[in-house]
């Protein structure tokens, strides 16, 4: 990982959600460690992102980095980014996740790993794809998961199955690797890559939540997402799923049908 010594142009922005979480941190570490890259951590929490992007000036010397607080589950507070933001963007890392025990439900009345983990994913993408646009050739890298399955297109809230938050996880990581060809077809034309992955084992609230431990560290998950972000093979390839570096066929991906027939449902939510 390369570090900066000096002041540098930063002619890039890359913008990471769920930045202060174990993953979405040791992204923007790297993102921020790589020349030419300015960063803007999104976190939920003041406290948090104020600590995290210390941490991450400390280890990078990069002092282009800023935070926004949004919280994902809400299209109000993506909306409000959008507005507030200045400037094109070239690479949108959609990480943020959350995987209560219980179900649980926004304001609105989504349940809340739908809304966190697809329409966080759906509404960023909508809401910046005009700054991306600005920015071509831009990338967005949506942090998907192997740990994937089980898309009901006909209860996504669970309403009529019994709520498992292992299950709707699962369901949510499968919607994002369908959501990416759906994308990645639709935003070609304006030179934007759309590529998803899965980027490894690491024990995290998250994974706690879920039950699971994990054996790598932060830095080894941050490999693969911030490579898609940064590398030439990100801005060629699109509509791919990725682990460890490389592409992998994915099943839920190659059904078109279905592919079409959840953007559809996630424009119906807003």
């Amino acid at each position: 990982m390369s570090m900066h010594t000096e002041q540098e142009p930063f002619p890039r922005v890359a913008l990471v959600t769920g930045a202060s979480g174990a993953i979405g941190k040791a992204i923007a570490t790297r993102i921020a460690a790589t020349p030419g890259y300015a960063v803007v951590l999104l976190c939920r929490d003041a406290h948090k992102a104020q600590s995290t992007l210390a941490e991450i000036e400390r280890q990078t010397c990069n002092s282009q980095l800023r935070y926004e607080l949004v919280d994902l589950a809400h299209r109000c507070s993506i909306d409000a980014l959008a507005e507030r933001w200045t400037g094109p963007l070239h690479v949108l890392m959609n990480n943020a996740a959350t995987t209560p025990r219980q179900r649980t439900e926004t304001p609105e009345g989504v349940e809340l790993q739908l809304a966190t983990n697809v329409l966080g994913y759906f509404r960023m993408i909508m809401a910046f794809r005009d700054r991306l646009a600005e920015g071509a050739p831009a990338r967005v890298v949506n942090v998907a998961s192997y740990w994937a399955g089980g898309l009901d297109l006909g209860d996504l809230e669970f309403k009529r199955r019994r709520y498992d938050n292992d299950a709707a996880y699962r369901q949510s990581k499968q919607a994002d690797r369908m959501l990416t060809v759906a994308f990645a077809q639709r935003l070609s034309e304006a030179e934007i890559t759309v590529n998803a992955c899965h980027p490894g084992d690491v024990s995290s609230n998250l994974s706690r939540s879920l039950g699971f431990g994990g054996h790598e560290r932060p830095e080894q998950a941050a490999v693969t997402p911030a490579w898609l972000a940064t590398e030439d093979l990100g801005g060629r390839e699109t509509g791919q799923y990725f682990e460890h570096q490389r592409s992998v066929p994915c099943r839920f991906g190659a059904d078109l049908a279905a592919v079409e027939a959840l953007y559809e449902a996630c424009e119906r939510y807003g």
